[in-house]
């Protein structure tokens, strides 16, 4: 019997171009409409949802 390897918790790098700025541009709308969902219902994980928003749209900035 052979060893098998289990990849739990590996990552998949995004690739570069415009799927990256895609995938990037999906995952702001994501966050930025969990952000509102949360503010309306006094959430603080409204505070968390926006923060990262900010830092993808600072990446998105970045590859720009």
């Amino acid at each position: 019997m052979e060893n098998q390897y289990c990849k739990v918790g590996s990552i998949n790098p995004i690739r570069s171009g415009s799927q990256e700025l895609h995938i990037l541009r999906h995952q702001l709308q994501h966050f930025n409409q969990k952000a509102m969902e949360a503010a309306q219902k006094n959430s603080s994980l409204k505070d968390f949802f926006e923060r990262k928003a900010e830092k993808i749209q600072k990446m998105l900035q970045q590859s720009l």
